[in-house]
């Protein structure tokens, strides 16, 4: 078991409990899953873009990207329906509380002028969406390999039911939010 969770059963379960008062185990939120998402734009004109970006997602997820493909034809920027631009993966489970104690611990920290992440960006449904400037502050990806610096999204899904609780949540896991 991922010492992230352990930490959430032990820890975190318990102070939720006291803080919101809940009745039953079941109504405390936890995490359901972590969306990460690459947008590769100039895949439209560079098709290894796309190679390296998935490769760059399964070294720091430990699971296959899916490729995600345009909706729509935008003739400005020379966009087809169905050309593949951006690369996803869903973490579930023990990958999730893997990636999101690494995510927490080293790569955070490790980016410039780091005063913690923005409270401001729940969904208003508990979810939390965070934005990654580079993929390098991740211990993972060799800074020698990298073609391109690319940022991602990385989505937090959890069950809460308000924001308030999820950023409890989130807190109490040691998601650094800045003050």
């Amino acid at each position: 078991m991922s010492r992230f969770k352990e930490k959430y059963e032990k820890e975190v379960v318990p102070a939720l409990i006291e803080k919101f008062n809940y009745s039953s185990v079941m109504e405390v939120p936890r995490i359901e899953k972590v969306v990460i998402n690459m947008g590769v734009g100039d895949a439209v004109s560079n098709s290894k873009a796309l190679d390296s970006a998935v490769e760059e997602l399964t070294a720091l997820s430990g699971q296959k990207p899916v490729v995600t493909r345009a909706k729509k034809s935008i003739a400005g920027f020379k966009l087809r329906e169905g050309m593949p631009i951006g690369t996803k993966v869903t973490l579930r489970k023990e990958r999730m509380y893997d990636f999101l104690d690494k995510l927490v611990t080293v790569s955070l920290p490790r980016v410039r002028d780091f005063r913690g992440v923005s409270k401001k960006a729940f969904d208003g449904r508990g979810n939390y969406t965070l934005g990654v400037r580079e993929q390098l502050i991740f211990p993972e990806i060799d800074y020698d390999k990298v073609s391109k610096v690319r940022g991602m999204d990385i989505v937090v899904v959890t069950t809460a039911k308000t924001d308030e609780e999820a950023a409890e949540l989130l807190t109490l896991l040691g998601m650094p939010f800045a003050k």
